[in-house]
């Protein structure tokens, strides 16, 4: 079984951050956001994608380990609406004609990826 920690009550608040106060939700959007970033390191850079992919499992677990079995709809609802938000990020900022929108959405999508991988201490 996967060892790391979660502070529960410190869920991160950067500038643009999207966090709910649910956990659950926290977790599942994280899930979400985490699996687009894989995919996409597995066009770019497939040496990360590893280290991602042991990451979105905790968060999987860590949703899992909160989530009432009624609820498994909702969860996987908002781990696939934060993957497509989180793609449409990643696409943007790497297939963008506009420099500046391409450092705009570059940036969101690595502070939003750091929010979530900030709630793991290992």
């Amino acid at each position: 079984m996967t060892t790391f920690c979660l502070a529960l009550g410190a869920l991160p608040a950067s500038a643009g951050s999207s966090f709910e106060t649910d956990p659950l939700r926290t977790f599942a959007a994280c899930a979400g956001r985490l699996s687009a970033l894989m995919e996409h390191q597995w066009m770019f850079d497939g040496d990360a994608s590893e280290i991602t992919q042991r990451q979105r499992a905790q968060l999987i677990e860590l949703a899992g380990a909160i989530m009432a079995p009624e609820q498994g709809q909702q969860v996987l609802a908002w781990r696939i609406n934060a993957k497509a938000a989180h793609h449409a990020l990643l696409t943007r900022a790497t297939f963008n004609d506009d420099p500046g929108d391409a450092a705009w959405a570059a940036d969101m999508a690595a502070l939003q990826a750091a929010d979530c991988t900030a709630l793991l201490l290992s």
